[in-house]
């Protein structure tokens, strides 16, 4: 009996599990490609080349107007789906009309500021918040944390799989200290009535659960920041406990900033873009900075010094 092809979008997410892309990376490039396939009229990819590539590209920029990040993100997502699931080469010279890439400097609060903010957060979500500004990680890093990336004797924090992909090394806070020790305590506690009740298995890069049987739900592997509740696993099926949920802080910092009556465009990342600004208002090099931050070039760590200047001719 002849077995049906798989379907074109069911191939890419193949190929994006196989290269061990996060889930959120899946469903965006799945979201692109579907939304390149419809802008064609339902075309097959294979049909069109870069022509069709450079009209939708351009269309995003001057109709739909997205950001160049977003328009970067469609091009990442399409040139994916041509190298690795239809093996074709696009070539280099996509001749598309370019969004725009916003030339404003980043938001940075004041240490006051921080601090207020800080204080108007509780529990687990104001600890998140405190990593942000203390370690310069980006939401997606702390909430992604395990067990064995705190390294409270050597007083700093693993970052693994960047957005880069590759890892690196920041401060742990000694202030934090106390804090996230007895934040851990509630989680161990939480992990051990799970596995008491059958549960207790996290999801594991790559394909450490094959080659490491049981580590799933050994302590070192579980999230330091875990879910409330368990939930199915979107891939495998299997009821787990994930970490928390990015949008449960943006809205708690959206609340504190209201309270606070600070009048900045303030969101998560505006702790990571305080926290390499103030450390260069406290004599921090930039490449340390740059390192501690994981920019692959010092030119996107430079930005700061450029809001430090903004800072000193508005004073």
């Amino acid at each position: 009996m002849e077995t049906r092809p798989r379907k074109l979008l069911d191939q890419v997410r193949d190929h994006i599990r196989l290269k061990h892309y996060s889930y959120r990376t899946e469903q965006t490039y799945v979201y692109w490609i579907r939304r390149y396939i419809l802008f064609h009229n339902k075309r097959h990819p294979a049909e069109m080349r870069a022509k069709e590539l450079e009209v939708f590209l351009t269309h995003l920029a001057t109709v739909n107007n997205v950001a160049a990040s977003t328009q970067n993100q469609a091009l990442n997502a399409i040139i994916f789906l041509y190298r690795y699931v239809l093996k074709q080469d696009l070539g280099m010279d996509i001749d598309a009309v370019r969004a725009k890439r916003p030339k404003h400097l980043p938001t940075v609060l004041t240490p006051a500021e921080a601090i207020a903010i800080l204080q108007n957060l509780s529990g687990e979500y104001q600890l998140v918040a405190k990593l942000l500004y203390g370690s310069g990680l980006r939401l997606n890093e702390a909430l992604r944390l395990r067990i064995k990336d705190l390294d409270f004797n050597q007083k700093q924090i693993v970052v693994r799989d960047t957005k880069g992909g590759n890892n690196r090394i920041t401060m742990l806070p000694v202030i934090l200290t106390d804090d996230l020790k007895l934040h851990l305590q509630y989680v161990k506690r939480l992990h051990q009535h799970d596995l008491d009740h059958g549960y207790g298995s996290v999801h594991l890069p790559f394909a450490l659960a094959r080659k490491y049987a049981g580590a799933d739900r050994q302590w070192i592997w579980q999230y330091v920041f875990p879910s409330r509740r368990l939930s199915k696993d979107p891939r495998s099926g299997i009821a787990r406990r994930h970490h928390l949920h990015e949008s449960g802080l943006q809205r708690a910092i959206k609340r504190a900033v209201q309270m606070t009556k600070i009048q900045k465009r303030v969101g998560c990342h505006t702790f990571r873009h305080s926290f390499a600004t103030h450390l260069l208002q406290n004599g921090y090099d930039i490449r340390t900075i740059q390192e501690l931050l994981g920019h692959k070039d010092v030119k996107t760590t430079m930005i700061y010094t450029h809001v430090l200047n903004q800072q000193q001719f508005s004073v």
